[in-house]
């Protein structure tokens, strides 16, 4: 589904220093698996999961999703790619204050043109019960925990039935229960569904829950397990 030939991406601070945040790093990932990428502060992990996404233009190599080259399409075909195809989850709860929990869900479809529009309202309702949350659609995000906000987030990433869903670092500001109540849910919508996730993180405690794990080094991948 994804592949990577010897990406790099580097940062210039100036003509003579620079920062390689990845470095000639090749990767395939088949459709359906978990992988989970962990890594110290400033390893690169961010950076390839932004690279894989198509958020963050390789400055050498090739990017591919699906046989397609990202970069080698127009700006408004990798928007349609994005929409259609991935799912984002950041490490803060990006959502709407003066939404409801259930209209943050329900948000993405504003960007839909197609038939799915129509649909949103039921498909928002039903993830926002396969996340638990079924007795907070009317609730305000200030209303929710932490962890129920980051739920309000996964089942919004879902709503567009993306084939890939991409998370960096979703856990960092939960507390261990909290952290375990999420990653057993994502286990269990990959187990349901079937979808390719990509989950970042800085806890190799979390690797047990993926399929496949690699560890990143100064901008390279320094280690690979298959689970």
């Amino acid at each position: 589904m994804i592949q990577l030939e010897k990406v790099s991406k580097t940062y210039w601070m100036n003509k003579e220093n620079a920062i390689h945040a990845v470095l000639e790093t090749s990767l395939e990932i088949k459709k359906g698996e978990f992988l989970i990428i962990t890594g110290r502060s400033g390893s690169g992990k961010t950076t390839l999961l932004n690279l894989i996404a198509g958020l963050t233009r390789p400055s050498s190599g090739q990017v591919f999703l699906d046989g397609q080259d990202l970069w080698s399409l127009s700006d408004q075909q990798q928007s349609l790619i994005r929409n259609r195809k991935l799912g984002f989850i950041f490490q803060f709860p990006s959502l709407l204050p003066s939404l409801t929990a259930l209209e943050n869900v329900a948000l993405p479809t504003i960007f839909n043109t197609d038939h799915t529009k129509g649909t949103a309202t039921p498909r928002a309702v039903e993830l926002m019960e396969t996340v638990g949350l079924n007795d907070k659609l009317n609730a305000y995000p200030r209303q929710l925990s932490a962890g129920q906000q980051q739920r309000v987030v996964v089942a919004r990433a879902l709503l567009n039935q993306p084939e890939l869903l991409l998370a960096d670092e979703p856990t960092s500001d939960l507390d261990e229960q909290t952290e375990t109540e999420i990653m057993d849910m994502f286990q269990q919508i990959h187990i349901i569904t079937g979808i390719t996730i990509i989950l970042v993180t800085h806890s190799t405690q979390l690797v047990r829950y993926g399929s496949q794990s690699i560890h990143m080094s100064r901008g390279m991948i320094d280690s690979s397990v298959h689970n």
